[in-house]
């Protein structure tokens, strides 16, 4: 699909850079993998490819198309994505320059049969005249952000050079498929189009996996200001700054700071009584995590009696297991909410 030049022109981010370059005016030799990028466990590269853009988070976002439609939006005056997928979770980003002389086709082709061998199942998929959504897509989405990039450019004509910002072009096709692992969805965007102009006679792929899974909990810690606010409007504050080994009933270290909290509020009001009360997710029997949450319950009162001389008469511990969920059980991020320790005002 061939697009005015202005057109062309008025795109600049990395998702819908498409103007050739020439500044360089050197013949580039054909980049080397990024520093630190490595292919993602689940696909590997196609044969004789260089990694040049590369990302990994552990936790971020992810905006994946679900169809080649898009919405007008007033405010900006631009295209958006209509159908998304919005995503949270491990985000692995990867850009790829193909051997000279391999086109996009066999590229994206030979990536597309590699990903439905691994099991993934196509949600969605671009096979023609996708310039729209590219450019929707490169708008909704900063795809660039936090990017490492290989040294050199992408090799063009004569002595031309593109940067390898610019690797991708709008005349590419667009994949998007979903594989369940382990209770968990895994999402993959697979775009291969010619690398940043048609007569560069080279090809590039962006891969996007998206493995989504709970935040890690617990990094925020609710100050006694905090809890005494919650006591109050809530009756109950829920707390993920207190640790426990899987199973097992014994404080970490890693929870003195909530315990600290806990006793400075309960120090500051000698008036008040509270439960503390232990909260675990579905897995395993009911009898094992009513025990154990009972188990986790009394160590929090033994912890404030002993190390921040709260009358233990002010404290009780109760156990109620999964039967008071925040959250479905059904997913690592649901989980997660449900096992916690509650401050309960009595």
């Amino acid at each position: 699909m061939n697009l005015p030049a202005a057109a062309r022109r008025a795109v600049v981010s990395f998702a819908c850079a498409l103007v050739p370059m020439t500044a360089l005016h050197a013949a580039t030799p054909f980049p080397s993998d990024v520093a630190g990028g490595a292919d993602h466990p689940m696909l590997k590269r196609f044969t004789g490819s260089a990694l040049i853009g590369y990302k990994s988070a552990a936790w971020d976002q992810a905006v994946l198309p679900l169809s080649a439609e898009t919405a007008h939006q007033q405010a900006t005056g631009r295209d958006l994505l209509k159908d998304r997928l919005d995503l949270e979770g491990k985000v692995t980003r990867l850009v790829y320059l193909a051997p000279l002389g391999k086109t996009p086709l066999e590229v994206y082709r030979n990536h597309q049969q590699a990903l439905a061998a691994a099991g993934f199942k196509q949600r969605f998929a671009c096979e023609r005249d996708c310039a729209n959504l590219y450019f929707a897509w490169g708008k909704t989405v900063d795809i660039d952000a936090g990017m490492s990039w290989a040294k050199g450019g992408v090799p063009g004509q004569g002595n031309s050079s593109y940067p390898l910002t610019s690797a991708l072009n709008f005349d590419g096709r667009m994949w998007v498929g979903t594989l369940g692992k382990g209770g968990q969805d895994v999402h993959v965007l697979l775009y291969t189009s010619s690398a940043a102009d048609q007569s560069t006679n080279i090809a590039a792929t962006y891969l996007e996996f998206v493995e989504p899974k709970a935040m890690p909990t617990g990094q925020v810690m609710v100050d006694a200001k905090a809890l005494q606010g919650g006591l109050e409007a809530e009756g109950k504050v829920a707390l993920y700054g207190i640790y426990f080994d899987t199973g097992k009933a014994e404080l970490k270290p890693e929870s003195r700071p909530q315990l600290d909290e806990m006793g400075k509020l309960l120090q500051a009001q000698p008036a008040l009584k509270v439960y503390i009360v232990g909260h675990t997710d579905n897995q395993g029997s009911l009898e094992a995590n009513l025990q154990l949450s009972q188990q986790r319950a009394q160590a929090v009162v033994a912890a404030l009696a002993g190390g921040y001389k709260i009358d233990a008469r002010r404290l009780q511990a109760r156990g109620v297991a999964s039967l008071a969920p925040l959250a479905g059980n059904g997913n690592d991020a649901g989980r997660a909410r449900n096992r916690r320790v509650e401050l309960v005002a009595q």
